[in-house]
């Protein structure tokens, strides 16, 4: 009978800290794409002329990068480490999204399938027209600061001492 209570209370507390990890990890996200959007808001008020789109992709990762790192070392969290994954899912979710778009006169009309993700996602050699030419600001930017984020978070993990 006892061995049946202290199963209980196994899973019990499994799943609390199931919860806890599941709301670390979004939590995590969210301070992270709360950075890159508060970067983005200071581009729209400051109206950088003409900026190329390698120096945002360059911000929109060490923005999150920096805030991953303070927060990580204020309080460590091995969650804030796998928020990089979110990014990947959405990347591919928005890719997925792309490939599956019809093309046309002014919307990469004839393109390989690597020239349609390229063209939308990185604007290389020049926009694809699809989804209006916001494939950097739908799916590039936020996938760069979740994976940023990981980084600064996995950079300021503290390594455990060795016991002897």
């Amino acid at each position: 009978m006892s061995s049946l209570l202290i199963e209980d209370e196994d899973e019990q507390r499994h799943e609390i800290r199931l919860g806890n990890q599941a709301l670390s990890f979004f939590g995590h996200a969210l301070l992270a794409l709360c950075a890159w959007t508060a970067l983005m808001l200071l581009g729209y008020i400051l109206e950088p002329q003409n900026l190329p789109q390698t120096v945002i992709l360059t911000a929109s990762i060490l923005a999150p990068l920096l805030l991953g790192l303070v927060v990580n070392r204020v309080r460590q969290s091995e969650m804030a480490t796998v928020v990089w994954l979110l990014g990947v899912i959405w990347f591919m979710i928005v890719a997925l999204w792309i490939v599956d778009m019809p093309t046309g006169p002014n919307q990469c009309f004839n393109c390989s399938l690597g020239e349609k993700l390229s063209r939308t996602f990185f604007s290389l050699p020049s926009p694809s027209g699809l989804i209006d030419d916001d494939g950097p600001f739908l799916g590039t930017w936020p996938a760069a600061a979740l994976i940023g984020y990981a980084i600064g978070a996995r950079l300021a993990i503290k390594k455990p001492e060795a016991e002897e």
